[in-house]
């Protein structure tokens, strides 16, 4: 799944400028499969995964949950249609409009709708692969680098009524709510910004109708000739487990069930792909309770969060998975009090 180049840009030249060096940023892209060649000009794509892996690294490696969203307050511009649409576009009501109609072409994983109720107006996100929402960082980049963009084509300040995330930072949200200026939620039922009606007619300077109508027509050609990329079974799968916690993993049977497959095919189609059921809930449970922690958690909430019994039973788990106990892997996380 291909996703447009600039986020990862800028999320590498902000690692530069902040550990002084390029070494840094040249390690991570290796960890990821990716050179600095690889995503400077002329490319204009990197897989989603890539950059979600990038995210998470960077913000390891400079030991700051909120590094990721610090950067997505640096996004200002992209080269994309979606992004010359935008600019091109009357106000923000419009600018919304059409990032929830033509945002896909640039990420598919994710896609935005604009609800209006009463006096407020928010910016849904949904995960169209929700194997994406586990990570957590590139979740809070790119909901800090949507504002920053929403900002620089009013060229207005403004400020949300409340962002919100559907998950935990625990006392880390603290310094989110310093960097933001005003509320940002976690544990939330849904991934959206709320922001005040009257933000919406927030003109933008560079609108062009004629402009505008011509890459409208353009931006509908593009969609009709673009297929939504196939999710693997394992990503449909991933998804499924994501969705079905807290506290509950949804079951291999009704797993096949839900996708429409037999258990038999089921089992057998992920062993085509290299993997088994079991492997999955293995490595996502690994995955996001390494997340988890970093974020905060305490080791009983993550332990009913991942659907076991007990946090003895987690422990052991976490320990078959990284040679180490969940409090040993806490210990040597070493974020700083400072945003």
């Amino acid at each position: 799944m291909e996703v447009d180049i600039a986020r990862i840009q800028l999320l590498t030249k902000a690692l530069d400028q902040h550990t002084n060096c390029s070494k840094t940023s040249d390690r991570i892209l290796r960890k990821c499969d990716l050179t600095r060649d690889a995503i400077a000009p002329p490319a204009t794509t990197c897989s989603a995964h890539q950059e979600a892996l990038f995210v998470r690294y960077a913000c390891d490696t400079v030991g700051d949950i909120t590094f990721a969203a610090q950067t997505g307050l640096q996004f200002s511009s992209t080269s994309s249609l979606t992004a010359y649409i935008s600019k091109y576009s009357r106000d923000l009501r419009q600018v919304l409009e059409n990032t929830s109609y033509f945002h896909r072409i640039i990420d598919p994983a994710i896609a935005f709708t604009l609800r209006l109720a009463g006096n407020f107006a928010t910016i849904e996100a949904e995960w169209k692969d929700a194997s994406y929402a586990r990570y957590h960082r590139r979740t809070e980049f790119l909901m800090f680098a949507g504002l920053a963009r929403m900002r620089a084509l009013t060229q207005s300040n403004f400020y949300p009524i409340e962002m919100r995330f559907q998950h935990e930072v625990g006392e880390n949200r603290k310094k989110f709510q310093k960097l933001a200026g005003f509320p940002i939620v976690f544990g939330a039922e849904k991934l959206e910004i709320v922001l005040s009606v009257s933000s919406l007619n927030l003109p933008v300077p560079t609108y062009d109708s004629n402009l505008r109508e011509h890459l409208l027509e353009y931006g509908e050609r593009v969609l009709a000739e673009r297929r939504s990329p196939k999710q693997k079974l394992r990503a449909q799968v991933e998804g499924l487990i994501t969705q079905s916690l807290p506290g509950t993993v949804v079951h291999a049977d009704e797993a096949a069930a839900n996708l429409g497959l037999s258990p038999r095919t089921f089992a057998r189609r992920l062993k085509d792909e290299g993997t088994s059921y079991r492997d999955i809930v293995d490595d996502l449970r690994c995955d996001l309770a390494q997340t988890f922690i970093t974020n905060g958690m305490p080791l009983s909430e993550i332990a009913y969060s991942l659907g076991y019994a007990d946090q003895p039973a987690f422990s052991t788990a976490f320990k078959r998975w990284t040679g180490q106990a969940p409090s040993t892997f806490r210990s040597r996380l070493d974020f700083s009090d400072d945003p």
